[in-house]
């Protein structure tokens, strides 16, 4: 079984503006529109079996009724290799009441994102979040390392999530793109020896931004991480902690695949990487 731990959809009626708006910020052109049919779409083209959808909230208002949509999702597409976290927002007050939510409400998971909630991770607000999430036995995933569309905001670095994890312990924990995007020689220092998860969301290969009017690259460099790169953390956390993830709609999944399929390890490995570690860590194994 494929799997595809990181992956982001949003409502047709809203899909076009929100991707638009994405991708000027960031510089980056989307591979698909954003859409759950396209994703679906692409599943089916690149023989992924199952897409975990992370939504996000980028306001406390709007928790509740992302949450309420998502559960929506699982219902609809049960069965159909889709199926959703939740998601929470460290200014939402009643966050224990909500992630009291999730058992009836389906969702396995949630999903945070710093730079976008305007919150360094190891704020006191995240780790009470974090902290009760973990109580209940939750998958956490969030956004580590620098993001694309903001390069100037390091509220999730390796650093930081090294003090979550002295602070809380022991729990499920994801950290997107491979522990720190546009950071990967701080994450072995900090977290090789600790038991979370990297994922391999818009990390591997090359990165295709916009150009400005002059035809200069933004921002970041185009090369992401190579093999050589990826291999030192391989190496370093063991193909056991990493996770396969696309970011979908941002990348290509057929290339993002190639990929996993070129690295010079052991098939046993790249088949964890590819499925079975997602498997245990969503128990459905």
């Amino acid at each position: 079984m494929i799997i595809d731990i990181h992956t982001h959809t949003f409502p047709a009626k809203i899909a076009d503006r929100t991707i638009d708006s994405l991708s000027h910020k960031s510089h980056t052109r989307p591979f698909s529109d954003g859409t759950t049919e396209g994703l679906l779409s692409n599943m089916h083209t690149a023989c992924i079996d199952l897409s975990v959808v992370l939504p996000v909230a980028t306001s406390p208002e709007q928790v509740p009724k992302v949450n309420d949509a998502s559960s929506k999702l699982n219902q609809e597409f049960d069965g159909q290799g889709l199926f959703s976290f939740g998601c929470i927002h460290p200014d939402f007050e009643d966050y224990k009441s909500e992630l009291s939510r999730f058992s009836a409400l389906g969702l396995s998971g949630v999903k945070l994102h710093p730079v976008y909630q305007g919150v360094a991770l190891s704020d006191i607000r995240y780790m009470r979040i974090i902290d009760e999430a973990a109580q209940r036995g939750l998958v956490v995933i969030t956004h580590t390392g620098f993001d694309v569309g903001y390069p100037a905001l390091p509220l999730c670095t390796p650093q930081m999530v090294r003090q979550v994890i002295d602070t809380i312990g022991d729990f499920p924990f994801i950290l997107a793109h491979m522990g720190g995007w546009m950071q990967w020689e701080e994450v072995p220092e900090y977290l090789a020896d600790t038991s979370c998860f990297l994922d391999t969301a818009f990390s591997c290969g090359k990165l295709y931004p916009r150009q400005d009017a002059d035809g200069k690259n933004l921002q970041f460099p185009e090369e992401m991480l190579d093999t050589e790169g990826f291999m030192k953390l391989y190496k370093a956390f063991g193909a056991k902690r990493i996770l396969f993830g696309t970011d979908s709609p941002w990348a290509d999944p057929q290339t993002e695949l190639a990929f996993i399929r070129s690295l010079p390890i052991p098939e046993e490995d790249r088949n964890a990487i590819l499925g079975r570690n997602a498997e245990r860590l969503l128990g459905l194994s």
